[in-house]
């Protein structure tokens, strides 16, 4: 049975274990790092908990490093790494290069889930991809393999955008309360037309642009709101943020506190 181990244990790592648990046939052997959430979710789920990282290091075969990215390098430094271990960091912003200096000789795989992990919804981006580690991914949602790292770091701003979407759909949640819609019905309406929307870009083979001027006939009430939207300068604003964390994560301060 492969053995798998978390190496800081905060919010993502909690919503990945969950993941995990959610189908417990062919579990594998989970254990936990004995600071942040490790002790609580050890005694929940039945999971073991290490006394020491360098014991949990060492009982393993898969390591996911979940820290803050800025304790990254320091959680994995003199640790007792073999060979035969994979480090698996969803830690944005630190660099492959960094985290096989401080964890040699073991490879090294970067991804960047979504809390969504513990639904088993998360889009999960990963390089290198390592194929005795997708089966575990694959527990959280699809695994989208992607050729180098500059590919990865691109790929992570679609984490902020995941957090900006949730903001969006609270928006058109208020909306409907406004103009008086149940509280809970709002979130169900707009929750479930992100998703459908989503859904219907992820699964037709039609093009993005085919799609939307579908929807857009002219006069109609599609058109009327992508007018005002653009009249606004929501297109630029959204470009430009996504230009903003892609710096941040290139310039290396998304590892760093504020």
């Amino acid at each position: 049975m492969t053995r798998i181990a978390f190496l800081g244990v905060g919010h993502l790592a909690e919503a990945m274990i969950e993941g995990f648990l959610r189908d417990r046939q062919e579990l594998p052997h989970l254990a936990l790092s004995p600071r942040g959430h490790g002790p609580k979710l050890a005694k929940r789920h039945g999971l073991e908990l290490a006394e020491r990282n360098d014991a949990l290091v060492s009982g393993s075969d898969i390591v996911f490093l979940a820290t803050r990215p800025g304790d990254a390098i320091a959680a994995i430094s003199n640790l007792p790494w073999r060979p035969e271990h994979i480090l698996v960091s969803a830690c944005a912003g630190v660099p492959l290069a960094q985290l096989e200096r401080a964890a040699a000789p073991a490879r090294v795989m970067r991804i960047m889930p979504l809390t969504a992990a513990s639904l088993g919804a998360s889009p999960t981006t990963a390089f290198p991809s390592f194929p005795e580690v997708h089966p575990l991914l694959a527990r959280l949602g699809p695994v989208i393999a992607l050729e180098n790292e500059a590919q990865f770091e691109t790929a992570t701003v679609s984490a902020a955008i995941y957090g900006w979407v949730q903001s969006l759909i609270g928006l058109g949640r208020d909306w409907s309360v406004a103009h008086g819609m149940s509280p809970e019905a709002a979130r169900q309406l707009a929750a479930t037309t992100f998703v459908a929307a989503g859904r219907m870009i992820a699964e037709r083979p039609e093009p993005v642009e085919t799609l939307i001027a579908n929807l857009a006939t002219p006069g109609g009430i599609t058109e009327r709101g992508l007018a005002v939207l653009s009249e606004h300068g929501v297109q630029e604003g959204w470009t430009a943020a996504c230009d903003a964390v892609l710096a941040k994560l290139m310039d290396g301060s998304a590892g760093r506190c504020p």
